[in-house]
């Protein structure tokens, strides 16, 4: 099984998107899959900077990089693809990686 990080658009979102990021993270749990979730590194909030220092520290002991919809749109995740990209990590749709089960 992989090591994802689960990356998405949260800022200007209801409930800054954590239902999105609870519901793919537990199915890709599920699936074995060991993930990491920014919305549970920063369960409460933070500044736009520290909560990308913390992910972005995350981020890189995982080998795939799951988006969720609307990820192209946030500076943050943009960020992640960027990043996991340059450091050859695989970056997927979460979707093709749960279970049809």
């Amino acid at each position: 099984m992989k090591r994802i990080y689960l990356s998405g658009p949260m800022t200007g979102l209801p409930h800054p998107n954590f239902p999105a990021f609870a519901a793919m993270t537990t199915s890709l749990r599920a699936d074995g899959h060991t993930v990491t979730n920014h919305a549970e590194l920063n369960p409460d909030g933070g500044s736009w900077n520290d909560c990308m220092r913390r992910d972005i520290a995350a981020l890189v002991y995982c080998d795939t990089v799951a988006t969720l919809p609307g990820w192209e749109h946030s500076k943050g995740a943009c960020l992640e693809v960027l990043i996991a990209e340059r450091l050859g990590m695989t970056v997927v749709n979460p979707n093709d990686l749960v279970s049809m089960g």
